[in-house]
């Protein structure tokens, strides 16, 4: 009989020497060709990736030349890639990028928050100054889609909708770098209001093995994948923030890959070796995607012992408690299998 619950557990929570929680999930890991190398639990039921895929949402602006003819740095479009936590230089960039571009920030269709950096928020109410959209994590992204609709000469105002042509062109990267037909799968609004697809673990995992290694890409694309991921790791900081984990751990290893999704989604890829990776925590919990992802990370064996010392480090986190005694541990109880 098919078990109710295909989905190993991945992290498990401990405390006082017991196991208070656990979370189960899923994985998928490709490699060179196109083929699975890896893979647990539900691979082939559809998730929403929601910003995991910013690198393939930038793509068609690397690809129209809007950041070449712009001249953007590696800062920039790093930050197009990114989900930020509002910092003064994360800020200062998705303005720069407007500023190029000759757009006003008005144009922004993401919504406002309040920085996620807590330093950042309490510097804003100290001013007295309500967050804007430029403030919301998502305004990179957001500021590199209305660049490319300056660049075609389109209308910018509803490029968040579905039937506008920067959605279509986002739509046909996913296609063609993940072999699905977005046509046909689930399609929601993401938490900046742009559409979000359902895309297949083991899909997810085939896109950002190509967008590591570029094979079966043309050379236009080939090329603008390169240019995303020289950026990402010349600038890790700008693809989240302060203490955050995708930062951290570029920072620690350049030559990983990874960015967090929503809902226990994370992706990633080791373009050294052609290799991309696809997980989901099926209740949703960062803690436990992010613990996962480094015990997949560190299980390949791809690493030299010093970068795989450092992807470790990331597979247990001790807990604490408003004192700062320490009451536990989140760590990883699954690696590549």
């Amino acid at each position: 009989m098919k078990p109710s619950n295909p989905n190993p557990v991945l992290v498990e929570v401990v405390r006082g020497g017991a196991v208070e929680s656990r979370h189960r999930g899923a994985y998928a890991i490709v490699g060179p060709g196109g083929k699975l190398i890896a893979g647990a639990g539900d691979i082939d039921t559809p998730v929403f990736p929601r910003s995991a895929i910013k690198a393939f949402q930038a793509l068609p602006f690397i690809e129209s030349g809007a950041a070449r003819a712009l001249d953007l740095t590696d800062e920039e479009i790093a930050l197009v890639c990114s989900s930020h936590s509002g910092e003064p230089d994360h800020i200062r960039i998705a303005r720069s990028i407007l500023s190029k571009a000759g757009i006003g920030e008005d144009r922004l269709e993401c919504g406002a928050h309040a920085p996620q950096e807590p330093s950042a928020s309490r510097a804003l109410i100290r001013a007295g100054e309500d967050p804007g959209q430029v403030h919301n994590n998502c305004s990179g992204k957001h500021a590199g889609m209305l660049a490319l609709a300056a660049r075609l000469g389109v209308d910018p105002s509803g490029y968040i909708d579905l039937g506008h042509p920067i959605q279509k062109g986002v739509a046909r990267v996913l296609d063609e770098l993940c072999d699905v037909e977005t046509a046909r799968l689930p399609v929601g609004i993401d938490g900046c209001s742009v559409p979000t697809w359902a895309i297949p673990l083991r899909n997810l995992a085939l896109g950002f093995q190509r967008l590591a290694s570029g094979e079966t890409l043309a050379p236009k694309r080939r090329e603008a994948c390169a240019r995303i991921i020289a950026a990402v790791r010349a600038h890790p900081f700008m693809v989240a923030g302060t203490k955050r984990y995708c930062t951290r751990l570029m920072q620690a290893v350049p030559r990983a890959f990874v960015k967090t999704g929503a809902e226990g989604v994370f992706c990633g890829a080791v373009p050294h070796a052609g290799i991309g990776i696809a997980l989901k925590c099926e209740d949703g919990a960062n803690r436990a995607s992010e613990t996962a992802m480094a015990a997949l990370l560190a299980g390949l064996d791809v690493w030299t012992p010093e970068e795989r010392g450092e992807i470790a480090a990331f597979t247990e986190v001790t807990l604490k408690n408003w004192r700062k005694v320490v009451v536990g541990k989140v760590r990883a109880v699954r690696q590549v299998t």
